[in-house]
């Protein structure tokens, strides 16, 4: 049994409950047998079984469940920083796509990249969000766009799930964009996904949701709905890329199938927003990308006002969201979303473990979930988002283990 004390404050973030409910206590403390959590409340309520626990000082820190970023394209090859210069100087992510950048060139790069080099790269990625306090990470293919280089990306996933303490929830994004050597046939590219790729994805258990980008430049709402039923119909969840840089009608199509989530969404039409809210569908607000790309916020009011629970992600990509730092993201989110601390909080914590299917299990410090937690140095979560810093993170816990920070023998 371990025990973690003198926690100023201690957000328990129940799994059901408003959009600002944190459920925070006072001189709280946690306990924790192998990777599951057996108490947490305030330290007067500990029960007598805990009191002789191998403990752990959090130093009067505050401390939230793990962090989960529950949007990201974590293994990619290459970078493309001479696109960020382009942006700067006027050019958009349709012009730069259009003249053979944007996931074009990550495509190309991940293709040429073995999956020894794209495990190595996303270790490095996973370590430092660990330190964050990050626990679980959501991660799509998308910059293979063929089999072999789709099912290679997957694998990698596989394999860091394995090798490394956070927990990888794969995603099959084969609809991130049409290769360049289908532009002229896309249909055959359709086939190819849904006919072929899609049910080994499934059949060999690589992914646990199917992705499409529903965009112009990317796939039409007809194909999207498509490869969706394909993937649903061999057991995949749902997911969608929609309305990021136009309103073309992907979030009405997510709510209409039931997809777990929506992602992006900026564009997104009340209508839409409705439907996704009745149909229980979590919007991912992806803020660091909005803010590269000069595109407006997510209007995170307008969702939550609506009833759809908003969750909070970095969309760590190369080219536009080249950072992990869901800190950011979550300071970001307040500042320009207009979202309070506390749904912030909620944002990657339950509402993100939802938008991955895991709601039962991770997002929430309360018995039989799991012993994933952040110590964060600041009194409470009003003084972290406003005191943003490189890193508040003291400690990181995952599956009852210390992973990051100072906290790995008791005292």
């Amino acid at each position: 049994m371990k025990l973690l004390n003198n926690i100023s404050m201690l957000y328990r973030v129940p799994a059901e409950g408003g959009h600002d409910e944190v459920d925070p206590i006072a001189d709280a403390v946690v306990a924790w047998e192998g990777d599951t959590i057996r108490f947490a409340g305030p330290a007067s309520e500990l029960p007598e079984e805990f009191s002789a626990a191998d403990s752990f000082n959090a130093g009067g820190r505050c401390v939230v469940p793990g962090l989960i970023d529950c949007h990201t394209h974590l293994c990619f090859g290459g970078w493309r920083g001479d696109e960020f210069a382009a942006r700067l100087e006027g050019a958009s992510y349709q012009e730069i796509q259009a003249a053979g950048g944007g996931i074009n060139a990550t495509v190309n790069a991940t293709r040429t990249a073995s999956a020894g080099e794209l495990a190595d790269k996303a270790i490095a990625a996973l370590t430092d969000m660990a330190r964050l306090g990050v626990t679980t990470v959501e991660a799509k293919s998308g910059y293979g766009l063929n089999r072999d280089d789709e099912i290679k990306q997957l694998e990698v996933y596989r394999r860091l799930n394995e090798s490394q303490a956070l927990d990888i929830v794969p995603t099959f994004l084969g609809a991130h964009l049409v290769p360049a050597e289908y532009r002229d046939r896309r249909g055959d590219y359709v086939d190819l996904l849904c006919q072929e790729i899609i049910p080994e994805v499934a059949q060999r258990d690589l992914a646990r949701f199917c992705d499409v980008f529903i965009e112009d430049n990317a796939f039409t709402l007809e194909e999207g709905r498509r490869i969706l039923e394909t993937a649903k119909s061999h057991g995949l969840g749902l997911k969608i890329h929609a309305d990021q840089l136009s309103a073309g009608g992907g979030a009405g199509l997510a709510a209409e199938l039931g997809a777990v989530s929506a992602e992006h969404l900026e564009y997104a039409s009340e209508q839409d927003i409705g439907a996704m809210a009745t149909a229980g569908t979590v919007a991912v607000s992806l803020p660091i990308a909005s803010l590269y790309l000069r595109e407006p916020f997510l209007p995170a009011r307008q969702w939550i006002a609506a009833g759809t629970r908003v969750a909070v992600a970095t969309d760590f990509n190369p080219g536009s969201a080249p950072s992990y730092h869901l800190h950011m993201a979550m300071t970001l989110a307040a500042v320009h979303q207009r979202m309070s601390p506390n749904e912030v909080l909620r944002g990657v914590t339950s509402h993100a473990a939802r938008a991955i299917g895991l709601h039962s299990s991770h997002g929430s410090l309360q018995p039989g979930y799991r012993a994933d937690l952040a110590v964060i140095d600041a009194p409470d979560v009003n003084h972290w988002l406003y005191h943003f810093r490189p890193n508040a993170c003291a400690g990181t816990l995952k599956n009852g283990k210390w992973i990051a920070g100072d906290f790995r023998s008791p005292g």
